[in-house]
């Protein structure tokens, strides 16, 4: 806390004494500035000429004989200054030979950074004119612009950051016919005069302390500059510094937060609302990039952003502040979205996926069929959950109670294209308030439970839902944490319950009032509607929101029915999420046994075998954890349930590869049933497919990796092979020409993602285009295609071990040692520099099994030479043993192998480290 007493008291700043001298600019450290990059430039303004300091990469280009695409004009915010640009404008110098050149301008706004200092003859308050107003901002631009040499024939992009990006916005509304697009970081475009200030700037506006924090002493630079993520390297922090370490270089700090229109009375307030509502109209380009952890710049900003601009692309970077410049690398976002909008030869908007496998049916059209025939009063989704012991809904109960739901909702005020975040577990329940959605056109968003509070967290307020469904568990936290939406309860509840969570309506009172029929003159939704919001699992990184539209959700249905020969009247029990919920729009009985969602190797052979009893189950679906521990509780099954597991035809799991030994185990509890590992991802659910049979058959060639079968109908493959760092090729190779080689595995088919949810960077990355003029995406799976078009997978992509004689998979070592008799599981994950990386195996023992040397984690003699035995001819430089893996919550199945090899480092450094 800042005692303003230790500082001399306010004293008026003269403007001949506030100037800062330029030649400090010469002498001050600025890593990552070339220095002739770096001008004053004399402009008109309002007020007459004034002196403005500017970085700027023209010279540069057009001393290398560059000619520009464009101009980028980045204007920064408060208490930053140009530097906040040195990774664009570096960026701009480094890709103009790549043909992307942009010209960068960068000034120091009037009284900030290293331009002109005012004079201040009093301290800055909202009711004093002694600081630059928000008007005199934009002309100020006005002025800087007329007196730059710009190309006024090429495209010019506005660029701003907290406050700089409202000037820089409103510079471009006013300049609509110059400006070609805008680009903007965290900042704010509107602040309805009866909320409260953000808290973080509240205190630094309050009359009595605004002096004292920003100019007296340089507390409000402090701050800020603490909010990079980590911290801000000791020579870039005193870089940021620099044109203020005297109160004579701050009075423009203070001058700015002064200039918050936060009040109506406030004199920058009508050019706030003329700035805002000429956003409105804005039609052009626009990206914004954001820091969803920014305690001013808050998501309520962005949301209304996004209202203003709807058709603007959105990438928010999870993780990231306030000071996303410092935290992310915004240039390749930026030069990327340039690329794709100013020269779209070089990325082609207008690709297409392959035709779906089969005819694709709505997922409306399914239940409207099922209650139209016979199949209507047979069972279409058991929970095995409920309180009270298994609940049945026939076809036609299923359907009159969708549309009770859909035409509640509707009445509430839930319209086509609403976010709805539902919290609720799979069941009956679930079921009918997905297929309600569906059926008005809202968009479900669905992020488990099994991210945890801060991943769920992250992902509710990244999908920014306008309502929440949830049971009473859900809703507690929602409101706990201020999660946006207005909230639904599934259960009716009390007057003082309903209070305190804030509810508008509860699912059972919908179900008791609503009438189906009321829904006649709501449209259904179009094929190319969004339809769902899918997370990740969050096992490589913060869990990313997978938007599919109905087409594709059709599209994936039609395929799995006709993959799996599934017939109405068919039974699925589902140990998987999407998989429950994906039941009855193949027609299939939907049974959800009893178990921890969030924990699936809590479902035991008796849970599947009650479930396969209520449900008559033809078909079970579990992940390769849950399957680990219905073999592990198999002994407990009596003769009536292993009776119900014998009508079992078919069992399904995914999720990640399966060992061969798992699926005997798996054959032993099912004898009747067919076992196929499909393969695929939440971006596309069902991409290759092998049987058990063929498992062993392909594993019987001793090939790198675990065998996941052959592309299905309608998926076609493509390969980005690995150079030597690990690094996958820009250019796909067709599979027949590149049989056996490591790559990373590309895919492209009609059921596959729409996108990546506000993560425009992600999706742009992910996605792949070849001649064929194909949509593919990026599985960052790596392995290989045989000549004989099995699919072979050795690991993530992120998790390739670049040793000295080239790139591995993990999979190539832990297949084989995963087989070994005292290893549960193993991860071999490399341990130092790239191109250089010795491999680490971490083994898991089986039960019972101590296979340490004394207490340390290092593997026992004999065990560590077996290990080195089975790795497939690969050099193992060292074995550990944990006694058990980490793992992803959601799957239980996929190990962090980034979290292992940084232990793995730590212990053969001779460090002491938990995991």
């Amino acid at each position: 806390m800042v005692t303003l007493r230790t500082f001399s008291p306010w004293k008026p700043i003269p403007a001949a004494a506030a100037r800062l001298p330029f030649d400090t600019l010469r002498h001050t450290p600025l890593p990552g500035i070339d220095p002739t990059w770096s001008h004053l430039v004399r402009a008109k303004t309002d007020d007459g000429e004034r002196t403005f300091h500017v970085l700027d990469t023209g010279p540069a280009l057009a001393a290398r004989g560059i000619e520009p695409t464009g101009t980028i004009l980045a204007v920064h915010g408060n208490p930053t200054w140009s530097y906040l640009w040195r990774g664009v404008l570096a960026a701009s110098v480094e890709r103009a030979e790549h043909g992307n050149a942009w010209r960068v301008i960068a000034p120091d706004q009037l009284d900030m950074g290293f331009s002109e200092r005012l004079s201040h003859p009093e301290p800055p308050s909202a009711d004093a004119p002694s600081y630059r107003r928000f008007e005199q901002r934009l002309t100020d631009l006005d002025g800087l612009m007329d007196a730059l040499d710009v190309d006024v024939d090429r495209p010019l992009v506005t660029l701003g950051h907290d406050w700089g990006g409202i000037i820089s916005l409103g510079w471009a509304t006013r300049q609509r016919n110059a400006v070609d697009a805008v680009v903007s970081l965290n900042t704010a475009v509107d602040h309805p005069t009866g909320e409260p200030v953000p808290p973080a700037l509240r205190a630094a506006m309050a009359p009595g302390l605004l002096p004292g924090s920003t100019v007296v002493t340089d507390g409000f630079l402090r701050v800020t500059l603490a909010l990079a993520e980590g911290g801000l390297p000791k020579d870039v922090y005193r870089a940021y510094r620099a044109p203020y370490v005297s109160r004579l270089g701050r009075g423009g700090i203070g001058g700015f937060v002064a200039d918050i229109p936060a009040l109506a009375k406030h004199a920058s307030r009508t050019v706030l609302e003329e700035v805002s509502a000429g956003l409105q109209q804005w039609d052009k380009p626009a990206l914004l990039i954001w820091g969803p952890k920014d305690p001013v710049f808050q998501d309520r900003y962005l949301a209304d952003l996004l209202e203003r601009i709807p058709h603007a692309d959105l990438h928010r970077f999870e993780g990231a502040g306030h000071l996303v410049a410092e935290d992310r690398d915004i240039a390749a976002v930026l030069f990327t979205w340039l690329k794709d909008r100013f020269t779209p030869q070089e990325y082609s908007q207008q690709l297409s996926s392959p035709a779906p496998a089969a005819q694709v049916m709505g997922l409306g059209e399914q239940l409207e069929a099922m209650t139209l025939s016979w199949h209507k009063d047979e069972p279409a989704s058991v929970d095995m959950t409920a309180t009270g012991g298994p609940e049945t809904l026939t076809w036609e109960q299923l359907k009159s109670q969708v549309d009770s739901v859909a035409a509640g909702l509707y009445e509430l005020g839930v319209r086509r294209g609403d976010r709805v975040s539902l919290l609720v577990q799979p069941g009956n329940s679930l079921t009918v308030i997905l297929y309600a959605c569906l059926r008005l056109g809202a968009v479900a968003v669905v992020a488990d439970a099994g991210l945890g509070l801060k991943g769920m967290t992250r992902a509710v307020r990244s999908a920014r839902p306008q309502w929440i469904i949830g049971a009473l568990p859900g809703l507690t936290v929602a409101r706990a944490l201020g999660w946006p939406g207005t909230r639904i309860s599934v259960d009716a509840l009390s007057e003082r319950q309903s209070a305190l969570l804030g509810t508008a309506a509860s699912v059972e009172r919908l179900l008791r009032s609503a009438a189906g029929s009321r829904l006649q003159d709501v449209p259904m939704p179009s094929a190319a509607d969004p339809a769902a919001v899918l997370f990740t699992s969050g096992s490589t990184g913060p869990a990313k929101g997978v938007l599919y539209t109905h087409e594709r959700l059709g599209a994936l249905v039609a395929l799995l029915r006709q993959q799996f020969d599934i017939k109405p009247g068919s039974s699925l029990i589902a140990g998987f999420a999407p998989f429950a919920l994906l039941g009855p729009a193949i027609g299939a009985t939907s049974v959800t046994p009893d178990m921890s969602v969030t924990k699936p190797a809590t479902l035991t052979a008796q849970a599947v075998a009650e479930a396969a009893a209520a449900g008559k189950a033809t078909m079970f679906f579990g992940s390769p954890a849950a399957l680990r521990n219905v073999v592990a509780t198999a002994g407990a099954l009596k003769p009536e349930q292993r009776q119900a597991l014998q009508r079992i035809r078919l069992v399904l799991s995914a999720g990640a590869p399966v060992h061969p030994d798992v699926l005997d185990a798996v054959q032993d509890i099912f004898p009747q049933a067919e076992l196929h590992t499909p393969y695929g991802m939440t971006e596309g659910l069902l991409q290759a497919d092998i049987s058990r049979k063929d498992i062993h058959e392909a594993m019987s060639t001793s090939q790198a990796g675990v065998c996941v079968g052959r592309p299905v109908s309608g998926v076609q493959f493509a390969l980005a092979p690995l150079d030597e760092l690990g690094t996958p090729a820009e250019q796909l190779v067709d599979p027949a020409d590149a049989p056996g080689v490591l790559s990373e595995l590309v895919v492209s088919a009609a059921h596959l993602k729409a996108g990546y949810d506000r993560l425009w960077y992600t999706d742009r990355q992910s996605r792949r285009d070849t001649e064929k003029g194909l949509l593919w995406h990026r599985t960052g799976d790596v392995g290989h295609i045989d000549a004989d078009g099995r699919l072979w997978i050795q690991g993530r992509l992120q998790h390739v071990i670049s040793t000295p004689a080239g790139p591995i998979g993990p999979g190539v070592v832990e297949t084989p040692v995963d087989a070994l008799d005292q290893v549960a599981r193993s991860a071999a994950v490399g341990v130092g520099p790239a191109g250089t990386q010795a491999v680490v195996v971490v083994v898991e023992p089986v039960d019972g099994a101590n296979l340490r040397v004394g207490s340390s984690p290092l593997a026992q003699p004999q065990i560590a030479s077996a290990v080195r035995e089975a790795s497939s001819g690969v050099p193992v430089s060292a074995v550990l043993i944990v006694d058990e893996l980490p793992t992803d919550i959601r799957h239980n199945s996929k190990i962090e192998r980034s979290r292992l090899a940084a232990w793995a480092a730590a212990v053969l450094a001779g460090e002491k480290a938990a995991l």
